[in-house]
Order: C-alpha cells, then structure tokens, then sequence
C-alpha cells in the first residue's frame, strides 16, 4: 500500500532566543512553528492504531525540545533541525515541512513577522 496522508501541526508558540544579535539572545522571543508531515498509510488508517502512524503529542514535545534547546543563529537551520530529528523519530515520515515564523526580527520595517519554510525528504 503506497498511501500517505498528512498531518500537520499549525502555529506551535515557543520562547527561545534563537538569532545572530545578541539581544535576540539575551532577550529572546516568540517564535511560531508549522510542521506538515507526510505519512506513509501502512496499516495505520486500515486498523485506527496509533502504533503506526504519528503520535502529534509527541510530535509536539520534539518540535519544543529543539526550539527551547540550544540556539541556532539561522531559524533555517532551527527548521532543518526539527525536520531531520521528526523523521528519525517517526521512521513512517516520508516528508517534513518545517515552517518558522519570527515576529520580532531586527529589521529596519513594518511587517508582521519573518517566515522560513525547510522541507526535509526522509
């Protein structure tokens, strides 16, 4: 069976301080995540088990370990990080997008926030 669906995690809020400027390190701020995730079928929707697809509790708890965790300067860089580390953990991933927004970026301008989006192919 080749079907795959997606699931996807919108507007995750986290407080880190990810960035190159030293007050985004010593300030910190919001960031918000979006992960789209394509799944492999397998028996997973066949037999309404858990067990085979993705817990997105767990999901959840790997996107704000790595958000909450070391800073990166580059939100891409943040973004690969959760891609690559959800696809290892759920083995039926077969694509991560990750997007990142920062509201608060250090730029000379009026706009809502700043988006990255990685996508990762398992």
């Amino acid at each position: 069976m080749n079907n795959t669906y997606t699931i996807t995690l919108s507007n995750c809020a986290f407080f880190a301080r990810h960035g190159v400027h030293d007050e985004e390190e010593f300030l910190g701020q919001r960031f918000f995540v979006d992960a789209e995730l394509d799944v492999a079928a397998g028996q997973a929707l066949e037999q309404d088990s858990i067990d085979d697809t993705v817990n997105y509790g767990v999901a959840f708890k790997v996107i704000e370990e790595i958000v909450t965790g070391r800073r990166r300067y580059l939100i891409e860089a943040l973004a690969l990080d959760i891609a690559k580390e959800l696809c290892t953990r759920f083995p039926v991933i077969r694509r991560a997008k990750i997007s990142i927004r920062k509201p608060n970026a250090p730029v000379a301008g009026v706009l809502d926030f700043v988006q990255v989006s990685v996508e990762h192919i398992a």
